[in-house]
């Protein structure tokens, strides 16, 4: 949410899409209604062969100029499948038209694999990991993913970093 506030502020038009659909949050933040969304969207155009709900119709407009929000929908008995469709690829390519910037909230990389469904329409891939939170255990998978390609242009964002408490040193100094 605040990088795309971030880059709204910046006079970029910016969609942010949460594209959690087993524990969807944003609506929360924004205090708007979860459904309909991003699931419901997708899967009236597979069931009609084309879209029948309107798309603009479901992006919500926010408190912060030039940033809209598309919510996801109804929780689905099929999330993975559904983020698989090729609608969702459509969809994506539809919104690059109107928007500077779509960011895409997805869960984390290593719980399911709805991450990695959804690389294939990025240009960039940021992994959010706050200070003292993730189990370090799980970097050396990460760097694998890197490696492999799995993610494009992976970048990691360490934040709740608390500076002050993360000192280097000997405990020796010199006054």
């Amino acid at each position: 949410i605040n990088l795309a506030i971030s880059i709204a502020q910046a006079d970029q038009r910016v969609l942010l899409i949460d594209c959690d659909l087993r524990k969807p949050k944003m609506h929360h933040y924004f205090g708007v209604s979860n459904a309909p969304g991003l699931t419901n969207y997708i899967s009236d155009s597979v069931k009609n062969n084309g879209p029948k709900t309107d798309l603009y119709s479901i992006i919500h407009r926010t408190e912060f100029s030039n940033l809209s929000l598309l919510c996801a929908g109804s929780i689905p008995p099929n999330p993975a499948e559904l983020l698989m469709n090729e609608r969702f690829d459509q969809l994506i390519d539809e919104l690059k038209k109107r928007y500077d910037y779509i960011i895409l909230d997805n869960v984390p990389a290593l719980v399911v694999a709805d991450a990695a469904i959804v690389s294939r329409v990025t240009d960039l891939t940021i992994y959010v990991i706050r200070d003292g939170v993730l189990d370090r255990r799980y970097l050396p998978e990460l760097e694998r993913l890197h490696q492999d390609g799995k993610f494009k242009n992976m970048c990691i964002v360490l934040n709740d970093s608390q500076v002050e408490k993360k000192k280097y040193g000997y405990g020796q100094g010199y006054g």
